[in-house]
């Protein structure tokens, strides 16, 4: 039988990341991708320019059209946008009930934008967060999350990944790889236990889309049925390698987005 993933996210025009990143990821390894689009955004390698965000009346309407015909096995939640667009996908959620529920904090683009308004990330704390079964932002948007400054420390990263559980969500990954050092480390906390997932930094500027790769390939490994651990494991492997192999797009004067096909 085929393995169903479901994203639940804005589109981008460049392709690089979004629902586009997200049906190249799926599709890399072998998923299924159906999309439910949330937000409409003009963006380019240099930056995005403009946001249209979809009805929140079609933004369910899309979730029912694919619920009600297939098994979805993994949902991956990236931008939503509004209040509006946040309570309609927690509404279908509730419905439905998937098992699993990987959520990446769509919050703050790479430029330093703020993506979401402070309404919008109380809705998502309130209403999205208990839904999910893995969180997954970086350091910026933790900061957002706790309403402090951005960690700046390897050594602090367990605390503030446990922090983030508090705020209900069932575990967390908090990716460092904001943080200077020869190694970007990523740390998982989950059941009241931290693991740590290292890799050597890649010096590239293309890697528009690193995070909606990252979290795409975590919600196409638990569709494939692999426990959360293999399954951020395996997406970490799959998103290095993409990101290895960006240079070889050569796509647009900013930076650039990964090579999901880098495997073939």
């Amino acid at each position: 039988m085929t393995n169903i993933a479901m994203t639940i996210a804005g589109s981008d025009s460049s392709a690089g990341a979004g629902i586009q990143a997200d049906l190249k990821t799926f599709s890399a390894l072998r998923v299924y991708g159906t999309t439910v689009i949330t937000v409409l955004t003009a963006q380019n390698t240099q930056g995005i320019t403009a946001i249209e965000p979809v009805r929140p009346e079609f933004v369910r309407d899309q979730i029912n059209a694919i619920f009600d015909d297939m098994q979805v096995d993994a949902v991956k939640i990236g931008m939503l946008g509004s209040p509006e667009i946040i309570a309609a996908v927690a509404s279908a959620l509730k419905t439905y009930k998937p098992a699993h529920v990987v959520v990446d904090p769509v919050m703050v683009s790479s430029s330093g934008r703020r993506l979401l308004s402070r309404q919008a990330i109380k809705a998502m704390i309130t209403d999205v967060f208990p839904l999910a079964s893995l969180l997954t932002p970086n350091l910026d948007e933790a900061a957002v999350l706790l309403d402090q400054p951005v960690f700046q420390d390897q050594e602090e990263m367990e605390k503030c990944a446990a922090k983030i559980t508090c705020l209900g969500v069932a575990s967390v990954l908090l990716k460092g790889g904001h943080l200077k050092g020869q190694k970007a480390i990523d740390v998982l906390c989950a059941d009241d236990r931290f693991t740590h997932f290292n890799a050597e930094r890649i010096d590239t500027k293309n890697t528009h889309g690193t995070g909606c790769t990252l979290s795409a390939a975590i919600a196409a490994f638990l569709a494939q049925g692999h426990d959360l651990a293999q399954a951020i494991d395996k997406a970490k492997a799959y998103t290095i390698g993409a990101i290895k192999a960006a240079d070889e797009l050569n796509t647009g004067k900013g930076a650039g987005p990964l090579n999901h096909f880098w495997e073939k």
